[in-house]
């Protein structure tokens, strides 16, 4: 009964992944932020959709940081860090189907709170 309901969450969350997906795409001037989270761990990266090239990553385990709202507001505060010094300043961000509370809106906080306009 358990794997039948994780099944089914994930089919959720991938069918809003491509719903979101499709209605969002970055550029080199304004590129796409896309977040994962597992259970330990958070993960995001900046990329160009246009020509296919990811412009920059942060990786929550090797920065040894846990996925929780604390980690992700230091997460964010690092990637906008790498952000600004590749000279981005506008971005748009995908949630990978993730909803936007707890530690999605964290990093989201924590980019705006570091100068990155999302």
């Amino acid at each position: 009964m358990r794997n039948k309901i994780l099944k089914q969450k994930n089919a959720l969350r991938i069918k809003r992944k491509r719903r979101i997906r499709g209605k969002i795409s970055g550029t080199s001037s304004i590129p796409r932020i896309t977040v994962y989270k597992s259970n330990r761990r958070l993960y995001a990266q900046a990329i160009d959709d246009v020509n296919g090239v990811t412009l920059c990553a942060v990786d929550g385990k090797k920065l040894d940081l846990k996925s929780n709202e604390q980690s992700a507001k230091e997460i964010g505060k690092i990637f906008a860090e790498n952000l600004k010094q590749k000279g981005i300043e506008n971005v748009v961000l995908d949630r990978n189907g993730y909803q936007y509370i707890g530690v999605i809106v964290s990093f989201a906080d924590a980019l705006r709170e570091h100068g990155i306009k999302l």
